[in-house]
């Protein structure tokens, strides 16, 4: 079954939708020229699903990086939001890449598409290993966090139960992913999860919530030498500070105890931590198993989707997916991390 996500008033897919899947390579260089960059026309799509994102060439032999936004996903005023904290941060020497200006704008329109260029940085993912690394994440975290409490966003959304737990189970049960004969474990399982994340936040003391990065996980951090570039702020929104820091453990409880060390180590250099996030660990992390099954589900009108993501709704991954949950509702019981700070 699919599920459109951006109908106008008679229910058929809108006209910017339609564009934006069958974006071309003549509406990429006549948007980024539109915003007064010259194109040579070298174009290389970029890995990105939620949005469309392309490495142009321009005529002095440079390049830029121009990304089209998805429809339906973000206002004008939330995607404004969005450049608007990551102009902050850069403007406190904050390694992010924020969106270039041109024309006094940093959001572009062009026929059907809103659009913003970055500058075009290379690099590596960073090699979780090496845990004095990790200790510059740590403190870069801590920065971004600085600057994230010092305002509220007006038009971002907040990472909570309600949006990435309940609501998640709800799509995926309302439209019939869940396959008949595992529904009834599926309903049980998410159960006991969410009661238990529900039990983790309490015990985190009812956390404060700030601006963050959202999405920070290595894939959105690139490595130079010694430099290090932070980028795609897209999922950008308010939640607990634990959610920029965790991705960043990987492996098994004795493997990530020296990593958070590490990761606090540098994140105390430059902010208070309060400890009782720990218990946010594995309720993130199950929130975020939740909301990426539902992410998925609802983009599958989407064309390119189906083709990146193949192995997604069959039986195989609803069987995975229920026996990760259940791995969660295990791990989620368990002490958090520890951590003497």
């Amino acid at each position: 079954m699919k599920y459109t996500t951006a109908t106008d008033s008679s229910g058929d897919t809108d006209n910017a939708t339609l564009a934006y899947q069958n974006l071309q390579p003549q509406d990429i260089v006549d948007a980024v020229e539109s915003a007064g960059f010259r194109s040579d026309g070298r174009l290389l799509a970029l890995n990105s699903y939620e949005n469309r994102v392309y490495q142009v060439g321009l005529d002095d032999g440079d390049n830029i990086v121009a990304k089209f936004y998805r429809p339906g996903r973000w206002s004008d005023a939330a995607i404004l939001e969005e450049h608007a904290f990551s102009e902050d941060l850069a403007d406190e020497e904050i390694p992010v890449l924020a969106p270039l200006v041109s024309a006094d704008e940093t959001l572009h329109h062009h026929n059907e598409f809103r659009f913003a260029l970055f500058e075009c940085r290379g690099g590596r993912p960073p090699d979780l290993d090496n845990l004095s690394l990790l200790m510059q994440l740590g403190r870069l975290v801590a920065r971004i966090h600085q600057i994230g409490e010092m305002a509220d966003f007006e038009h971002r959304p907040t990472l909570d139960i309600q949006s990435f737990g309940y609501d998640s189970q709800t799509y995926l049960l309302e439209h019939g992913f869940i396959p008949p004969d595992i529904e009834p474990a599926y309903i049980s399982i998410c159960k006991d999860l969410l009661a238990n994340i529900e039990a983790c936040y309490e015990r985190a003391g009812k956390p404060r919530y700030i601006r963050l990065h959202g999405d920070f996980h290595p894939g959105n951090v690139l490595v130079s030498g010694e430099q290090l570039h932070i980028v795609d702020l897209d999922d950008t929104r308010t939640g607990p500070a634990m959610q920029d820091l965790w991705m960043f453990l990987s492996g098994d409880r004795n493997e990530q105890t020296p990593q958070l060390h590490e990761l606090l180590e540098g994140y105390t250099q430059f902010r208070n931590f309060d400890a009782r996030e720990l218990n946010l660990i594995e309720a993130l992390r199950s929130l975020r198993i939740m909301h990426y099954s539902a992410w998925l589900a609802r983009r599958w009108d989407d064309p390119a989707f189906e083709i990146a993501f193949p192995w997604f709704n069959s039986q195989r991954y609803w069987d995975e997916h229920v026996l990760s949950l259940r791995e969660q509702v295990a791990l989620t019981q368990e002490e958090p991390l520890p951590w003497h700070g």
